[in-house]
């Protein structure tokens, strides 16, 4: 006696984008580095991941889906309470505000040369300041739709201590939203703060790894839809069959500055 076979699945999957064998930490000063160089700080720009652990491109979509949260690692900037609290005023007036970041999903705008992306979706800004010496995953009220090819950068628009510098220069990388002054911190705002905007990520930055990934629940793929390519066999009305119809199931499309002067 054969059993009968069960419904096939077309269940979604959860993919961390920019996750390689280096898990996202929060960046510390090497030892050998002084306060005033340890330009841990991304300052009012975007940030994109280009290399990590050899993998270029790491926070390339590859199916199309939703981004549901994304993940940091902030830097305590010192073991000393008192000294972290003079090194966030600076901060602060220096750059325009409390720590913030926003997970952005950019396209690529034009010739791989070019180097040039457009915003295609943002979340609002997220206060992170008291999360700072912390690894933090934040969930997103609102989901972003991204598409196969799309990539995840991260924005700020004042400051936030995402970056592990001193690492290998051959398999860490990232880009900013910047196209001089590259040697310096960005201390007007560069960051793609709206959708539509197209920038040059000119400024490149070997031997720097910014600590952030993405969440994406993909989009569960039809096994056998119904819709596709639907005829009428010959010599039955298509009236006779309209009442069997079956409502459409299917889903919608969906740098840096140093932490003491």
């Amino acid at each position: 006696m054969c059993a009968a076979a069960g419904p096939a699945s077309a269940s979604a999957a959860v993919v961390e984008l920019g996750a390689t064998a280096s898990p996202v930490l929060a960046p510390a000063c090497p030892k050998n580095v002084s306060p005033a160089n340890c330009t841990i700080i991304l300052t009012q720009s975007t940030a994109l991941e280009t290399v990590r652990d050899g993998i270029a491109s790491p926070t390339v979509v590859k199916q199309a889906g939703q981004i549901v949260a994304f993940t940091v690692g902030l830097s305590a900037l010192s073991s000393n309470r008192t000294t972290s609290r003079t090194d966030i005023h600076y901060l602060d007036q220096t750059y325009g505000g409390t720590t913030r970041a926003a997970v952005t999903v950019l396209r690529r705008t034009g010739a791989a040369s070019l180097r040039r992306w457009t915003v295609i979706a943002e979340s609002p800004m997220i206060h992170l300041q008291p999360y700072l010496g912390q690894v933090v995953q934040i969930p997103l009220a609102t989901t972003l739709p991204v598409l196969p090819g799309d990539t995840i950068a991260l924005t700020t628009s004042t400051w936030v201590p995402v970056l592990s510098i001193d690492v290998s220069r051959t398999r860490f990388a990232y880009r900013q939203s910047r196209s001089s002054n590259c040697n310096n911190p960005a201390t007007t705002s560069q960051a793609q703060l709206r959708p539509g905007v197209s920038t040059q990520y000119v400024c490149n930055y070997p031997g720097t790894r910014v600590e952030y990934s993405a969440t994406e629940v993909t989009s569960p793929v039809a096994l056998d839809p119904i819709h596709v390519a639907f005829r009428p066999a010959a010599g039955v009305r298509s009236s006779t069959l309209r009442a069997a119809h079956v409502p459409d199931a299917r889903p919608a499309p969906s740098g840096g500055a140093a932490v003491a002067r």
